[in-house]
C-alpha cells in the first residue's frame, strides 16, 4: 500500500496532522484539506486512492464534498463524525460511505480502516480469491474450501468469514460485526454475533481455533 495517495480532509488541525503523521509513517502520501472546498479542489487535481472526510467542515460540509465525490468516483469513504445517532449513518450509506468512526477515535483504529478499505477494493479488482492457512475462499463463485472440502457456510456465516479475513489480527467489537455483515438497520441482539462465530469455528475445524475471543470486546482473528 506505499505510496497510494489519502486525502484527509478535516478542519481540526491538531486531528488531521495527527491523522497525517500516522499515515506517512504508514509510507501512505498524504493530502490535507482544512475544509469542504480545499477537499474538492484535491480531489478534482489529483489520483486520490482513498478519502478520510469529517462531516462537520466550513465551506462545504461532508456530505456535500462526498455527493459531489460520488458522481464521478467509487474510491473508498470513511467518515469522521462526532454524531452516533443511526439516521446519521443510515443517511451517510445511501449516499456511497464506505466506513464511520465516532469522535473521539484511536488513530491508530483510523489508519487500520483506511488500510482495508484499500485491501478490500484490490480484491475486487483482481481475482476475488482469498487464502488463510489451508483455507481458500473465491468471493466471486461465493465458495470456501478447507483444503480440498468444499465448505457449506449459510450466506451470513461466508460474510462473516470475509470480514475476519479482511481484518486479519484486528481486534473485531460485536457491534462493528453486526453493523457490516448484518446492516445498520438490523436491530438484532449482539448474541446473534456469538452465535455465528461459534457456528463458524465448527465449521472450519482447525483454522476456526485461531478466530480467538477477546475478552470484553468482540472477536479478532490471528495473523498467519
Amino acid at each position: 500500500m506505499a505510496g497510494e495517495k489519502i486525502l484527509v480532509a478535516e478542519d481540526e488541525k491538531k486531528i488531521r496532522e495527527l491523522l497525517t503523521l500516522y499515515l506517512k509513517k504508514e509510507g501512505f502520501v498524504v493530502y490535507e484539506a482544512k475544509n469542504g472546498k480545499e477537499a474538492l479542489a484535491i480531489f478534482e487535481q489529483k489520483s486520490i486512492d482513498a478519502v478520510i472526510l469529517d462531516v462537520m467542515m466550513p465551506e462545504y460540509d461532508g456530505w456535500s464534498v462526498l455527493k459531489r465525490m460520488r458522481k464521478t468516483s467509487n474510491l473508498p469513504v470513511l467518515m469522521l463524525t462526532a454524531r452516533e445517532e443511526e439516521e446519521d449513518k443510515l443517511f451517510g450509506f445511501e449516499l456511497g460511505v464506505d466506513d464511520y468512526v465516532t469522535k473521539p477515535f484511536s488513530v491508530k483504529e483510523v489508519v487500520a480502516r483506511v488500510k482495508a478499505l484499500l485491501k478490500r477494493g484490490k480484491d475486487k479488482d483482481r481475482d476475488q480469491k482469498m487464502e488463510y492457512r489451508e483455507l481458500t475462499v473465491n468471493i466471486l463463485e461465493h465458495e470456501a474450501r478447507l483444503g480440498t472440502e468444499k465448505l457449506t457456510l449459510t450466506p451470513k456465516e461466508f460474510d462473516l468469514l470475509i470480514l475476519f479475513l479482511e481484518n486479519k489480527n484486528q481486534a473485531l467489537p460485536r457491534e462493528r460485526i453486526l453493523d457490516r455483515v448484518w446492516g445498520y438497520d438490523y436491530y438484532g441482539d449482539l448474541r446473534t454475533v456469538d452465535t455465528h462465530v461459534k457456528r463458524l469455528r465448527k465449521k472450519l475445524g482447525d483454522v476456526g481455533e485461531h478466530i480467538l475471543t477477546v475478552r470484553g470486546i468482540g472477536y479478532r482473528l490471528e495473523e498467519e
